[in-house]
This record gives structure tokens, C-alpha cells and sequence, in this order.
């Protein structure tokens, strides 16, 4: 008997959200592996009610901000599309400490979000324990982690390093994606590499990407606070992706230090650029350190000024060889899912 057909994927949500960029990345990849993987995109419930077939095995790739104003509409959204198909989840955001006062409701969603579903997977060993810290440990989500877009390092020219010492943050600007630790620890840095007598300029944080949606008041303080330590503060505003993939080879030292992370697809950006970001050390860095090793380097907050010092006196660090392997790649992760897919009953 020939094996079952893949679920239908359905890609929830508009283009340039990463939740939404990297179920179609798996999708596609999923469908190079199995021509009848059938992939929809939709932007709501009835785009998506309209698409499926009664019945119908899916999966979706879902983060509460995806699929309503409101956890509690997210929630519900969820169960009305499990009730007209066969439901598989891959959730991303999951609840943790750091939710603050929308704590419960986001756990209550994300239980909402397992009852509704006949399968669930994360992307970590580290989510697969949130669910079970947070949510129940009951709870058994598939684990599959994210998969990156090429299977090694790129090629690439290593241009002149800048004078001043330039911090690379890359995506949107939000409180807690560390924004502030870096320009206090690049300012830092600086006064010690100048003491030391050694030629640094200024100490600049440039953020490549935009302001969430609500947080333009973050960056006049960012800036105000660049202004008092000496230092600048610089944000692109929004990149196409041919663009912001330019900009994560451009000099310059790449720094991922996410307050609260469950899983990060940001990292991965880095690496497919070919560079070594320096990641704030977390049970999720660790686990990516082990999953793939030599693609960056790890630190804990009080080193990140000799960190930032270090990689200015020797900018190749921040920059893999050429053919670094960094699979698990999409194809790798594609594989996973419909091995995971076929083991469930028809």
C-alpha cells in the first residue's frame, strides 16, 4: 500500500513574518521531497475554510499574533479550523516566565491550541520542555528543529573592518531583544580599547530591521541612551530580503542577545550569511551550539564588553569558513515532518 499523502500545508499570515516565512520555507521544502504535498497560503479563517477539503488532514505553523487580535481569538480560530479538518500544529512563541501579565492567558491559549490538534511539534528540545514546565507534562509535542536554507557556509569576501566598534542586531527592534545590553557593552568596550590605546572610533549599535509595530518610542530611547553613553544608535527601518541578506555580510560584529527566547530563526539568519554571531548563553543557545557546533559563540551578560572587544581586534572570528557545514538544512527538516506525518494513523 502506498504511503499517505502529506497534509495539506497552509501558509497562515502575511509575507515577512517569520512564523509565516518559515512554514512556507517547509512547505516548499516538503513538497521538493513529495510532489503531492499540496501548500495554500491564507491570510484568515475563511480564505482557509475555503481551501480545505471536509476532512482533510493540515498542517500549520502557528504563533498566537498569527491567527486573531486577541489570545483568546487565536484560541478560537484554532479549534473552528480543527473541526473541519484534521488538525497538525508546529507552535512557535511558546508560553514561558517572561509572558509578564499576559502569562496565563497565553498559557491557557496554548493548551486550547493541543486540544485542538490530533498532533503537535516545536522546534527545540528546549520548547518540548517549555510545554512541559508551562503547560502540562502530559504533554508530548514532536521535536524538529528549525532547518536552515543551505546546508554550509556561503563564500564570501571579508571586507575591511571599521574603525569604529559596530554591533549588528539584526530584525525588529522591541524591549528585551538587546538592544540596550549591547550599547551599554559596546560602550564599554570602547573605553577600555581606548585606555588600552588602541585606534577605536565610536561604539554604534545598528539595528537592521524596523520598529515593532507600538515601539517607535523604544528607539527615541535608544537613542537618547546612545547620546549618554557617547555611543550611536542606528536602525534601518524595514529590509526586503535580498537586502537584509546583503546587510548581515556587511562589517561589523553580529550579536543575538534575546532576553526570552523559545526558538530562534534570527540565529540561523547569521549563519546562513556566513557569519559567527555572538549569542547570549541560554538552555536554547546551548542546545543550538550542540546541534550545530563552530557557528557561533556563546556568552554570559557580564562578557559581552570583552566579547565585543575581542571580536573588534579580530574581526575573522565573527565570520565561518566557507563550507561550514550548519545542517539541520530544510531538506533535513523536511524529511523529519513526513516521517512524522506518515507514523500517524490515516
Amino acid at each position: 500500500m502506498p504511503a499517505a499523502a502529506p497534509p495539506l500545508c497552509l501558509v497562515w499570515g502575511p509575507r515577512g513574518h517569520g512564523v509565516t516565512d518559515y512554514g512556507s520555507d517547509v512547505a516548499a521544502a516538503a513538497r521538493r521531497r513529495d510532489e503531492r504535498t499540496r501548500v495554500v497560503t491564507v491570510t484568515g479563517l475563511a480564505a482557509a475554510r475555503g481551501a480545505i477539503e471536509p476532512g482533510e488532514r493540515v498542517h500549520l505553523h502557528a504563533t498566537d499574533r498569527l491567527l486573531g487580535s486577541s489570545l483568546e481569538d487565536a484560541a478560537d480560530t484554532v479549534e473552528a479550523l480543527s473541526r473541519f479538518c484534521r488538525l497538525t500544529l508546529t507552535l512557535h512563541d511558546l508560553p514561558q516566565d517572561s509572558d509578564g501579565t499576559k502569562y496565563d492567558r497565553r498559557v491557557a491559549a496554548y493548551r486550547r491550541f493541543f486540544g485542538a490538534a490530533e498532533a503537535v511539534a516545536v522546534n527545540s528540545e528546549h520548547e518540548r520542555l517549555l510545554v512541559a514546565e508551562h503547560l502540562g507534562d502530559a504533554l508530548q509535542p514532536a521535536v524538529i528543529p528549525l532547518g536552515t536554507r543551505v546546508p554550509e557556509a556561503p563564500d564570501g569576501d571579508d571586507p575591511a573592518a571599521p574603525t569604529d566598534l559596530v554591533v549588528l542586531i539584526a530584525g525588529f527592534v522591541y524591549p528585551g531583544k538587546g538592544h540596550e545590553v549591547a550599547l551599554r557593552a559596546a560602550a564599554a568596550a570602547v573605553a577600555s580599547l581606548r585606555a588600552a590605546g588602541r585606534p577605536v572610533g565610536t561604539a554604534v549599535v545598528r539595528a537592521l530591521g524596523a520598529a515593532s509595530p507600538g515601539h517607535d518610542g523604544d528607539v527615541t530611547a535608544l537613542e537618547r541612551l546612545a547620546d549618554d553613553l557617547g555611543a550611536r544608535f542606528e536602525i534601518s527601518g524595514f529590509l526586503d530580503d535580498d537586502v537584509f541578506a546583503h546587510r548581515l555580510r556587511e562589517p561589523g560584529i553580529p550579536v543575538a542577545a534575546h532576553e526570552h527566547v523559545s526558538a530562534s530563526r534570527s540565529m540561523l539568519d547569521w549563519m546562513e550569511a556566513g557569519r559567527r554571531p555572538l549569542i547570549v548563553r541560554s538552555r536554547y543557545s546551548d542546545e543550538m551550539d550542540r546541534l550545530r557546533p563552530g557557528t557561533s559563540v556563546l556568552f554570559d551578560p557580564p562578557e559581552l564588553a570583552d566579547r565585543l572587544l575581542a571580536a573588534w581586534e579580530d574581526p575573522a572570528g565573527t565570520r565561518m569558513t566557507p563550507g561550514h557545514p550548519l545542517r539541520p538544512d530544510l531538506a533535513v527538516v523536511a524529511e523529519a515532518y513526513l516521517h512524522w506525518w506518515r507514523g500517524m494513523p490515516r
